[in-house]
């Protein structure tokens, strides 16, 4: 462990680019301004220092890695790649909405729930890489030579270098959880969460306001105290000043009524449609279960600040609804700013309107499901193309079950349960899962005797599916229509003419070409060259065999006379015996019937 460095080894050389004093600042920079500054100082300095920081310590970083991956890259190959890579991975990722999203994603599968932020003033920090490419120049000069120096650095400086890159602060989203009244001012309670949301208003912090909810600010610890022993909030409440005007809400849904004769009948006064709240929560950041979480939960009345009465609803993850003095509903959002800088602060999405542009995982998943559609209609078209040919059935039972599965982890992904893991699960899992099944299958099909004519169409329906089945879920992206699972309805419906194109394609497949195709004749067997014995001669052909003699001949039976003659010549038909009435005669005149093959006699002998 005390000997030189090998040849052709760049990790002394980056081990000490690592352990440069300038990486050494940046990277407790770096831990400081994450879990420090940034809590107790967020804003825009702070921010740009920590992209400072991760510039000047991610490059030599990545280099130490390549180099312990691959022992034998030389340093100033390493060095360049970490630069090239990192400077250009942070250009794209800070100008592009859609590459800070897969940054978040893969980002949140390597180091839990994360954020990456599109901001283009960050671009201005790229600079920091030549502090990184001066010290790599200055730390090549003195490479880490002794193995046992390199180890005690390896283990003291890499482990903090790569927690200080993945230890980000996890994402969260803030939460109306409830209302209240404290000493006749309104109070509110905001949370936040990801997964684990918050269930009460005592797991947010509280807030009042001393102005008819114009400003907010922190309550102090004896408020919060009278707060949490009041209780949960209330869902129905009359106006100070008007004791038949009363309002509540519905639970479940986004729906405030109001009754004008003290709760005898009901109207209502403020609502987003279920169709129009599921379009609304889509277009909001990882929505998950859409009916707990976008729904009205309690309400308060109390005393405007220019007369009248005003109402405040806590309306969960789509913020706080108020209705002031003028009769008018308006959504103000989250009020209240809690001290947390993970928390994801974006305006609420308009209840009406949007695009793609704003639905920008929903997007993904439309071309995932278009895309998954076109590989079931290839895979069935290569199960009735194997089928036609003679193949086994297992070849469809295994394709469709292995469409079942990314059409489940598809399914899974839809209700958005996760949006982080959205993205390297489409593009590492469902995505890949059903193109595999889709080639292997179809090369099955070539294989098994199908026709070029039949590849041409199947991969002509692909597209085709694809297409059709992307109209109505581009219309959904639009709003039209607002219901996800008539989208994915008229979806599925649109992969009747592929399917019935497979169907009729099938009829190109000709089994007999497939059979000829699947067992081919084989060649006749040539000798082998170094066989170590000649081949045999070949045998020499018969002597043809003579005619018996005609004496033999006479002896032997027509039949066999035939034989050896080769058959030309026939047996003889054998003479039927006399009748029964020419024996009877010559029974009775006692001579004898005289066959007619017998042979005559002598000439003058008697008959």
């Amino acid at each position: 462990m005390t000997g030189p460095e090998t040849p052709h080894d760049g990790a002394p050389t980056t081990l000490s680019w690592l352990c440069h004093p300038a990486t050494l600042l940046a990277l407790v920079l770096l831990l400081v301004n994450d879990h420090v500054l940034k809590p107790a100082f967020p804003g825009l300095l702070t921010g740009k220092l920590s992209d400072v920081a991760g510039l000047v310590l991610v490059p030599p970083l990545v280099a130490v890695l390549l180099t312990l991956l691959v022992p034998r890259l030389p340093s100033r190959a390493a060095a360049l790649v970490g630069l090239a890579s990192v400077g250009a991975g942070f250009a794209v990722v800070k100008s592009s909405g859609y590459a800070a999203e897969l940054a978040s994603s893969v980002w949140t599968v390597l180091a839990g729930p994360s954020l990456v932020r599109a901001d283009r003033t960050d671009l201005l920090t790229l600079p920091a890489l030549g502090l990184a490419w001066w010290s790599w120049t200055r730390s090549r000069r003195h490479p880490v030579r002794q193995r046992t120096a390199r180890l005690v650095r390896l283990l003291v400086v890499l482990p903090p270098a790569v927690l200080a890159v993945a230890a980000t602060s996890a994402v969260h989203y803030p939460y109306a959880l409830g209302t209240t009244m404290l000493d006749g001012q309104p109070a509110i309670s905001v949370g936040s969460g990801y997964t684990d949301w918050p269930t009460g208003p005592s797991a947010g912090q509280w807030a009042v306001s001393d102005d008819a909810a114009t400003t907010w600010r922190p309550v102090t610890e004896t408020e919060e105290s009278r707060l949490f022993q009041q209780g949960a909030g209330q869902r129905q409440a009359c106006a100070p000043d008007d004791p038949r005007r009363c309002y509540r809400v519905v639970a479940g849904h986004l729906r405030v009524e109001q009754s004008d004769d003290a709760g005898a009948t009901w109207r209502v006064a403020w609502e987003v449609s279920d169709a129009r709240r599921e379009e609304l929560a889509r277009r909001s950041p990882n929505p998950g279960n859409i009916g707990r979480h976008f729904a009205s939960r309690d309400l308060i009345v109390y005393r405007g600040a220019g007369g009248g009465h005003e109402v405040l609803v806590a309306n969960g993850r789509d913020g706080f609804l108020r209705r002031v003095s003028d009769d008018a509903w308006q959504r103000d959002g989250f009020l209240f700013r809690q001290d947390d800088s993970a928390i994801h602060r974006d305006d609420l999405p308009r209840i009406d309107g949007g695009g793609p542009g704003d639905r920008q995982t929903d997007l993904l998943l439309a071309v995932a499901l278009a895309l998954t559609l076109g590989f079931t209609v290839l895979v069935l078209a290569a199960h009735l193309a194997v089928r036609r040919s003679g193949g086994s059935a297992w070849w469809g039972l295994a394709g469709g079950l292995s469409m079942m599965f990314a059409t489940i982890a598809l399914a899974l992904l839809w209700q958005r349960g996760d949006d982080f893991l959205t993205v390297p699960a489409l593009l590492m899992v469902v995505l890949p899962w059903g193109a595999l099944t889709a080639v292997v299958l179809f090369i099955g099909a070539r294989h098994g005797g199908a026709t070029s004519r039949w590849g041409g169409w199947a991969l002509g329906g692909f597209p085709l599916t694809v297409l059709l089945s992307g109209l109505p879920l581009i219309g959904w992206l639009y709003g039209i229509p607002l219901r996800t699972r008539f989208a994915v309805a008229l979806a599925l419906l649109a992969t009747v003419p592929g399917v019935l194109l497979a169907i009729r394609i099938a009829g190109l497949v000709d089994p007999a070409r497939a059979y000829q195709r699947r067992y081919p004749p084989r060649p006749p067997y040539q000798p082998h060259p170094n066989a170590p014995f000649p081949p045999y001669p070949p045998r020499p052909p018969a002597a043809p065999r003579s005619a018996p003699p005609v004496a033999a001949a006479a002896a032997l039976s027509l039949a066999e006379v035939g034989r050896f003659s080769g058959g030309r010549v026939a047996p003889a038909r054998r003479s039927a015996r006399p009748p029964w009435s020419a024996r009877l005669r010559a029974g009775c005149s006692g001579r004898g019937v005289r066959p007619p093959w017998a042979a005559a006699g002598p000439a003058g002998s008697p008959p």
